[in-house]
């Protein structure tokens, strides 16, 4: 049986939030936006379709409960969801809160500008901030 591990590109764009019952909260490594990553920890998973059904409704309710926490602490105007994999083919859910003046409005953050990493106290705050409010251990 093949362990979980994550995939090395996310490991090296994002500092590690923690653990939900399912997956894994990653905080991209972007200070420009609050964009949360979500890695189910099962291996070899690609696509969404490939876990199991209960895992499924999992993935959204987590999703959900994790855009809901960044709308309600950072005030966007736009929740963007997305599951592309094009460049990372471990499956991984992107939560991007975006406003009207961010710089890639109205089109999609992937692809638009090299990332401006956080400053380290910085993140480490961001981190600590989603944990807090996600009820995970800090």
């Amino acid at each position: 049986m093949i362990e979980f591990s994550l995939h090395r590109q996310l490991h090296e764009d994002c500092h590690l939030i923690g653990d939900l019952e399912l997956s894994r909260v990653l905080l991209l490594n972007d200070c420009r936006y609050p964009w949360v990553v979500l890695v189910p920890r099962q291996a070899a998973i690609t696509e969404v379709y490939q876990l199991t059904q209960a895992d499924q409704h999992l993935l959204l309710d987590e999703s959900c409960r994790v855009g809901r926490l960044l709308m309600q602490t950072f005030g966007g105007d736009k929740l963007n969801l997305g599951a592309l994999g094009n460049l990372v083919p471990q499956l991984h859910v992107h939560l991007v809160v975006r406003r009207l003046d961010d710089p890639a409005w109205p089109g999609p953050v992937w692809g638009h500008s090299p990332a401006v990493p956080y400053p380290a106290p910085s993140a480490a705050q961001r981190v600590q901030l989603l944990r807090v409010g996600l009820g995970l251990p800090v």
